[in-house]
């Protein structure tokens, strides 16, 4: 608070002015009417698409198992194999993919150093022009830029923020976004064979662990749908509609293809 106070010192009275009314506003309620800001979960991205990807795949596979007529435990040995291979292909792509990101932004960052430091006029000049092209008066934006000139690492990230280029994040780390993925993965996708296993001592009936398997896959996706909607700032009861409906089309295909094999193209085993 000391240093916010000692900072706001430094401001031009005008921006002094406002910020007491922003107070004051801020005070009177006008906070109700601000938009709510989304849910900000670590690894989120990771966590939604390998969940949901696992818990579609597996059900899939499921329902492409069942029309086909196998017993319970071809769809726990299938399942399980499935899950963990599929698991550790999610949690390797996810790696590879975040390495790639942060090694092409620090090469682009890379560029763009040089670029500002052997190339500076032509740089605050673009960036002149980027900042008049968003509407920017041409006197603001070139106080705006010799502001930044004068100190090379803002300028740089200036920079690449103008066109569209996010500087390589330090506390990224890839191999925790593929370890999250996989987890998540596995995690996720054991929902529909739970049913396979918790039912064992209560019934044998192939149709009713399916039936329960059906379920758990619709409370986890339901889940999904919940945790989707509070870190995008959407409303709940579409977005679990639309993951709903997601898992339920792609668990429909799968259970008619393997019907179609199974009764019509004459591949039962």
């Amino acid at each position: 608070m000391a240093a916010l106070l000692s900072s706001t010192r430094l401001l031009d009275p005008v921006v002094v002015d406002d910020i007491e009314e922003d107070r004051e506003s801020f005070d009177n309620g006008a906070a109700s009417s601000r938009p709510k800001e989304p849910w900000k979960a670590e690894y989120a991205k990771s966590i939604l698409y390998a969940g949901l990807d696992a818990i579609v795949t597996c059900f899939s596979l499921i329902s492409s198992i069942s029309a086909s007529r196998l017993t319970s435990a071809d769809v726990l040995v299938l399942g399980f194999a499935n899950l963990v291979a599929d698991g550790i292909s999610m949690g390797v792509g996810d790696f590879l993919s975040s390495s790639s990101e942060k090694d092409v932004a620090a090469k682009e960052m890379a560029v763009t150093e040089w670029d500002v430091t052997n190339h500076g006029g032509l740089e605050k000049m673009e960036l002149l022009q980027k900042y008049q092209a968003l509407g920017m008066d041409v006197d603001d934006a070139a106080t705006v830029v010799s502001i930044f000139a004068k100190y090379n690492d803002i300028l740089v990230h200036e920079k690449m923020m103008a066109y569209g280029r996010l500087p390589p994040e330090e506390a990224e780390k890839p191999w925790k976004n593929g370890l999250v993925t996989f987890a998540a993965f596995l995690v996720f996708g054991t929902a529909p064979l739970l049913s396979f296993i918790v039912l064992i001592p209560f019934t044998n009936s192939d149709l009713v662990k399916f039936v329960g398997a059906c379920i758990l896959s619709a409370l986890a996706l339901t889940l999904l749908g919940i945790v989707k909607a509070k870190i995008a700032g959407q409303n709940y009861a579409f977005s679990v509609v639309v993951t709903l409906f997601n898992g339920a089309a792609a668990a429909a295909a799968a259970y008619v293809v393997g019907w179609t094999l199974n009764n019509i193209a004459g591949l039962e085993g």
